[in-house]
């Protein structure tokens, strides 16, 4: 699965980790807001790497949990997905608005392998201080450079060059962003 190779989604080993990420998402999601020791223990149990200083709000999602690494100053809002069957990466200061998913995963255009339960996975790698407007989708095997800002409701299929504004479906780059 890490290795971006075709993969059965019926694996025991893949199953058994999907299912550890699903209660500890869920266990999060009904957490309190106030029990902040407790969310963040929760966090540094599920996901593979974190930053000192994150906060992420219910409701969120993980497959697996222990394919992202979050920076320091992370910052996810409500309703957000990390589909990471490949490494989901971020750096520093990321911002990430409400309803956004970062999807590793795909499937084989053939139908036969897709009805078998084949799947691929490709990881995505966010540079520092990203921001993310509302409902974006990124798509597996994309690369963010550092300081880019994504416009909201953007399809992110392809790389976006550091310090740059990209939006629309497909995302294209529509300004440079000057330091």
């Amino acid at each position: 699965m890490l290795a971006g190779e075709l993969y059965y989604d019926g694996d025991k080993e893949i199953l058994e980790g999907l299912a550890r990420a699903k209660e500890l998402c869920e266990e999060y999601n009904r957490t309190p807001r106030t029990a902040t020791e407790t969310r963040r223990a929760i966090i540094k149990k599920l996901l593979g790497k974190t930053g000192e200083n994150f906060n992420i709000e219910s409701n969120v999602w993980f497959d697996y949990g222990c394919n992202t690494e979050i920076g320091e100053n992370f910052y996810c809002n409500h309703d957000c997905v990390f589909l990471d069957c490949a490494k989901i990466t971020f750096g520093d200061n990321v911002f990430i608005a409400p309803q956004c998913g970062f999807y590793t995963a795909g499937h084989p255009l053939e139908a036969k392998l897709r009805a078998k339960g084949y799947e691929f996975a490709k990881p995505i790698t966010v540079g520092s201080n990203v921001w993310f407007g509302g409902g974006v989708k990124v798509m597996p095997g994309v690369t963010i450079g550092d300081g880019a800002v994504i416009g909201g409701g953007s399809v992110v299929a392809s790389n976006i060059p550091p310090n740059c504004v990209a939006v629309g479906n497909p995302a294209r780059v529509v300004k440079k962003i000057e330091q």
